[in-house]
């Protein structure tokens, strides 16, 4: 491994990146830039926080992904469906949603209710199990989990998650209709996120504690959904022997739990390059 150089092609290129570390088994070994100071946009790794918080209900019988995502659902809301829109979402669990397999869907929902644009969105064919990335997959799931818990997402996941990882600095945004959004809008640190990173990394562990069952974290960090990425779990992506979380500009968490290895970094980099990921593959995981 040689870090140096990973670094210095950040700062040789000048490529947008607010910081990173490398983990060896377990263990914080290098790190660069802005690790701790200041929190940054984490965009769709928001999601893989969702999906935590997803399998700690799971894991205490108060959230059920094999049932239809309607139940779960405020009753004032879907009570004012139409009758191909109630059978569409009976059709379709909530595992559908976390997999992002429900079928074409806008990329985000929009106007003054996120929740009544969702809902309203047409699905002609839920039978179908085709891969369609979309933050109204993951906003319908932080609403069925807001309702079957019967408690504040954001509050559940700053209690449930972020104490136990000693996460005590972040953002997080809110939908119109005042629910968690749990598709995006969270900033945290490059480290706080490797936390996430760490956690999953130790099959649900974190310094000696039980966070998430064993058996959720293989469950979601395991291909459900094939896509040209080469699969998809739980809002967690498939990458090489291991997995990724992803966030929109190059927001990344590489967890490789065969290799002992674990890289975060958190860049604003809005193009479709594969620079940043090249120098990570070549000089960390020593790949190409």
């Amino acid at each position: 491994m040689n870090f140096d150089a990973f670094a210095g092609d950040i700062q040789q290129n000048r490529w947008n990146v607010y910081g990173a570390e490398v983990y060896e088994d377990g263990i914080l070994t290098h790190s660069f830039g802005d690790t701790t100071e200041n929190l940054h946009e984490i965009y769709s790794a928001t999601k893989t926080i969702l999906s935590i918080a997803v399998g700690i209900a799971t894991d205490e019988n108060r959230f059920d992904i094999s049932r239809p995502i309607i139940d779960y659902l405020p009753a004032d809301r879907t009570a004012k469906l139409s009758d191909e829109q109630k059978w569409v979402f009976q059709k379709l669990p909530v595992q559908r949603f976390l997999t992002m397999s429900v079928g074409e869907l806008p990329f985000r929902p929009e106007g003054d209710s996120y929740l009544d644009f969702s809902l309203n969105t047409p699905l002609p064919h839920p039978e179908d199990k085709v891969f369609c990335y979309s933050n109204i997959s993951a906003y319908l799931v932080g609403v069925a989990l807001t309702q079957a818990l019967g408690t504040d997402l954001g509050g559940f996941i700053e209690e449930r998650i972020f104490e136990p990882l000693g996460i005590t600095r972040f953002e997080y945004g809110r939908c119109p209709d005042g629910y968690f959004y749990g598709a995006s809008a969270m900033k945290l640190t490059v480290h706080d996120l490797s936390r996430i990173g760490l956690l999953l990394y130790h099959k649900g562990m974190f310094e000696g504690k039980r966070i998430l069952s064993e058996a959720y974290v293989k469950e979601a960090t395991s291909i459900q959904q094939m896509n040209r990425e080469g699969g998809y779990g739980y809002y967690i992506w498939k990458y090489r022997d291991g997995f990724s979380i992803n966030g929109k500009w190059k927001q990344k968490c590489y967890v490789l739990p065969d290799r002992g290895l674990m890289v975060t970094y958190l860049s604003h980099i809005e193009d479709d390059s594969h620079d940043l990921l090249e120098s990570m593959e070549k000089h960390i995981l020593e790949l190409l």
